[in-house]
Order: structure tokens, then sequence, then C-alpha cells
């Protein structure tokens, strides 16, 4: 948690208690288009193209709801590995009439895409195992065909250099519980300023209206991204996210990467030492900021780890994660490492075996 968090969350307070009800007329209402401004400088959004909501799923179910899936270009079509909360809302569109496509990976993905498809809901870096994945072949083909391409930034944003308007994607999200270091509650929706001026999605609520507090019984959408916006904003979440947006601002994200690549490598190389299987890939091209090790008994490892104030995680089928930051030096890497070989020759993992870890 960056330090100037808790200041902000104090701040927050203070304007609550001194202010009450006047703070959203000096500040608070706009904050998801302030505050997705900040978003945008990190992502490559130009200004008004992004706002923030609760969570990537609810940013993705207002860009859903943009569109009647009962036509003939009806399909949504992603990859296998794409995050479980983003793949169940695509899988629940099939009640919509939605005919949904699941490819194994980015090349099948691309070769999917054909005049029907409507959206295409994919990762720019895989959870598993931080395989950056081709975007730019997909974005290619589905505009070729008319489809429009979603991205998930998640995995990448303020890590992985991003330029959504360079990609020339139609719409991207993200949250900042990982790399931007905002904590939870605060995700972000960029929508194409284009499509922002035409499209009129029915998730929607008062803050996307064009005069929200004159409170008139019928639907005027506001203009560009605001429209996508739904209720009441998550203020202290916002309040809370800001401080990790401004250490990514400072730092800059090819910074940042550079160290990343550097780290990433050397806990490759670590790993190879010790004789522990890499799933990440080892062209630093193809790899964002995560290292996937697999290891005997990860789980309890990961639980074994954790007690010894080793902070990492791991997922099924992949292994544990083990993601440096800006903020890591190579000596906790090292540690890390050394602990994990530990772990396992002394068998201190046998203790958590069978237990269930859910972060």
């Amino acid at each position: 948690m960056p330090a100037a968090a808790e200041e902000r969350l104090a701040e927050y307070a203070r304007v609550w208690a001194s202010r009450g009800i006047r703070a959203w007329g000096e500040g608070w209402w706009t904050m998801p288009m302030t505050v997705g401004d900040q978003i945008g400088r990190i992502v490559g959004a130009p200004p008004g193209s992004v706002v923030m909501h609760q969570n990537v799923t609810v940013a993705e179910a207002i860009v859903l709801s943009c569109f009647d899936l009962r036509g003939e270009r009806n399909r949504i079509v992603y990859e296998e590995p794409n995050f479980p909360s983003v793949r169940y809302l695509h899988q629940a569109q099939a009640a919509r009439g939605a005919e949904i496509v699941v490819c194994p990976d980015d090349a099948g993905v691309v070769e999917a895409l054909d005049e029907r498809t409507l959206l295409v809901p994919i990762s720019h870096v895989l959870f598993r195992n931080g395989e950056i994945q081709d975007v730019e072949a997909i974005v290619r083909r589905a505009h070729e065909v008319g489809a429009l391409v979603l991205l998930d930034a998640y995995q990448s944003a303020g890590i992985v250099p991003l330029d959504v308007a360079a990609l020339d994607v139609d719409f991207a999200v993200g949250g900042s519980v990982k790399w931007l270091c905002g904590g939870p509650g605060a995700a972000w929706l960029y929508v194409r300023p284009d499509l922002a001026e035409r499209l009129e999605p029915t998730y929607v609520g008062w803050q996307a209206h064009a005069r929200p507090f004159a409170f008139e019984p019928e639907l005027e959408y506001a203009k560009g991204a605001a429209r996508f916006l739904t209720g009441t904003p998550n203020v202290p979440a916002l309040y809370a996210a800001t401080p990790g947006y401004d250490l990514i601002e400072e730092i800059g994200v090819e910074r940042i990467r550079e160290s990343s690549l550097r780290q990433t490598e050397l806990l490759i190389r670590l790993a190879d030492e010790a004789g522990f299987e890499v799933g990440s890939p080892r062209d630093p091209a193809c790899r964002g900021g995560t290292v996937t090790v697999r290891v005997p008994e990860f789980e309890a490892v990961h639980r074994e780890l954790g007690e010894r104030g080793i902070l990492c995680d791991f997922r099924p089928d992949a292994g544990l994660r083990l993601g440096p930051h800006y903020y890591n030096s190579d000596e906790e890497l090292v540690f890390a490492m050394e602990q994990i070989a530990e772990i396992l020759e002394t068998g201190a993992y046998e203790r958590h075996l069978g237990a269930v870890a859910r972060f």
C-alpha cells in the first residue's frame, strides 16, 4: 500500500465530516472522470475517454449492454485462458442470444473471427503465466470483419507499456489491485471516443444522464464516456487509489518495465538453478510482470511462504506466481527463492497439505 493512501483516506474522512453533502459539488461527483483521466495518462487514452467503476466485471457488463445479441452478428469470441470473471460474464450472454466461441489461444482467436463476430473480449497479459498476447493481430483481424475488441489490461497496466489509442482497441478495462497499486474498488473503462458518442448502454444510472441533478424522468445520455457511468460513485475507493497512480506516473511505466524485465529474468535464472519448472515465457518480449514457478505441492508451499512473511500467490494448474514491482529489491527475490527451496527440502510445507488458501 502506498504510504499516501492512508493520508488520502483520512482526507476523505475529514472532507466528509467538514463539508458533508457539499463535497459532492466540490469534486466528489466528478471523481470517476477526473481519476479516469489520470488512468488515461498511464494507458495512452485521451482526456474524457476513461471512467471509473467498482470492478472489471461491471465495466464489461456496461459495454455488453450496448448491443442487441439476437441478430446475425452475435458471436463473442475469446481465448480459453481468459480470466474467469470475464468468462462467466460473457458465457451468461448466451441467454441473451449470443453465440460464445472459446479459442485455445490468441492465434485461435484471430482464426475464429468472421463477419458473425460482434465482440472480442481478450486479455492483454494472461493471469496464470504472465504471457503477453498478440493484441495487434487480433485487433487488425477484428476490424477487418467489423468486430469490436474489448481489451482487459488488468495484468498489464502499470508494468507493461500500454497505449490503447495506438493499439486501436475499441474498449479497454483494468483494475487497481495489481500493478497500479490502487487497491480494491477502483476499476477503469476506456471507450474509443467516436464509439462513446454513438453507443447507448442500457446498464445505466443517473450519473450517465446529461443533467443528473435536474432529476428528469426520462433518460438523455451524457456526452462521451460519461454515458458509460452508472449510479453514485465509490468515492473512498477513488481517494485510496490515486496515490498508487501518482507513483506510477512519477516513475514512468517504461522505467518500471525495464526493472521488471531484469528482475523477472533473475527469477527465471534462480528457478532454473534450483531445478524448478518455469511456466512463464522466457522471451522477454512475450513476458508480463509475473513469473510462474511450478513446484511440488505449491499450494502448501504458498501457505508456508505467507507465514514467513513472503507475499506471493498461486493459481491452480499453474503454480506459484511471483510478481516483483518497482519497490522490490533483487535481494528480496533471491531470499524468496531460497525460502522456496528450503521449504521443499525440509518438508516445512507438509503441515499445510490439504489446507485451502484463498489468496
